[in-house]
């Protein structure tokens, strides 16, 4: 018998989801819409296997779950999970991996082209009868950029960074990949990170989240831009610095910045791109990776990697 947990089932928005797969891959599940921290070393005390999107599993939790044999994260970071612990406890640690490819292109691409047309300023003008009261037929207070001919700068050049080069080229835009920021050479292929910055129309980021990317967009970067150049940012909210992103718009150093992912999140105690309002931001609420097909290939995938362990196979495993 096989006793597994699920601990925050709710991040995965289950009620348009087929999770009869998962019902049936483990003997005893025990689902969780949430976990706070204080309920978290009870629900682990008897569990074998357990799901988590965003609950941090960190040294002392995994102390406290003597059974526990696999974890299996529902998304592709894991830094909410202490893997050195989990391979001083013998516990397999495996992700999902590329089930939101098509998704997050998509929502790269709406940020880019509502900024690239000015949608929010445009809408604006809409809302405050600037057009119905014109004397012309079209107003172009705010014309849109067209991207073809630009240049599109990519942070990142994994499955989804490839993903969005090949749509990026279809609309005729130059695409440059970026080299690391801390490397001493330059791979073919790539571009020397400060010399993206400097060149791109458009940059987005689709690197993870590591104590060597953190803030990789910071004051000094940002300031590399061009001062009408729009920064993307679909991947991890800790890559760049929101005080100075902030600033850069307010002081119309950049031309626009569209996220979908915050320093903190919710943010419950507020944002410095939250707490201000401009025509060329956008944020949406961590959404990008979230279409009902994605989500479910997410499901598919935790049922694959369980079904995987418990045959002595386990896919999609990560080491320390």
């Amino acid at each position: 018998m096989l006793h597994g947990v699920v601990l925050d089932l709710d991040t995965l928005h289950p009620q348009d989801l087929d999770l009869s797969k998962l019902d049936r891959c483990v003997t005893k599940w025990q689902y969780h819409g949430h976990t706070a921290p204080s309920q978290l070393h009870e629900r682990l005390t008897n569990a074998e296997v357990i799901v988590t999107n965003k609950v941090v599993i960190d040294a002392a939790a995994i102390a406290a779950a003597p059974d526990l044999k696999l974890i299996c994260v529902a998304a592709t970071g894991v830094n909410n999970i202490d893997l050195v612990a989990c391979h001083e406890h013998n516990i397999t640690v495996c992700n999902c991996r590329n089930y939101g490819t098509a998704s997050v292109v998509q929502h790269t691409f709406s940020l880019i082209l509502a900024l690239a047309n000015q949608l929010p300023a445009n809408q604006k003008l809409i809302d405050s009868q600037k057009w119905q009261n014109a004397a012309q037929f079209c107003l172009l207070n705010h014309p849109p950029q067209q991207l073809a001919g630009k240049c599109l700068g990519i942070v990142g050049y994994g499955t989804l960074g490839k993903a969005v080069a090949h749509v990026a080229e279809a609309l005729g835009m130059i695409v440059l990949i970026a080299e690391r920021a801390d490397a001493e050479s330059v791979r073919p292929g790539r571009v020397n990170f400060k010399r993206l910055l400097r060149n791109a129309d458009v940059l987005s980021l689709h690197c993870p989240l590591t104590s060597d990317t953190r803030n990789l967009l910071s004051a000094e970067m940002l300031a590399l831009m061009k001062p009408n150049a729009l920064l993307i940012n679909t991947a991890r909210g800790g890559l760049v610095d929101e005080q100075a992103l902030v600033k850069a718009l307010q002081e119309n150093k950049l031309g626009g910045a569209g996220v979908d992912v915050l320093s903190y999140e919710p943010p419950n105690n507020g944002n410095d791109l939250l707490d201000t309002q401009l025509d060329n931001l956008i944020v949406t609420p961590h959404i990008a990776w979230a279409s009902a097909e994605a989500r479910q290939m997410l499901v598919d995938q935790l049922v694959e990697n369980i079904i995987a362990a418990q045959n002595g196979l386990p896919i999609r495993t990560l080491a320390p």
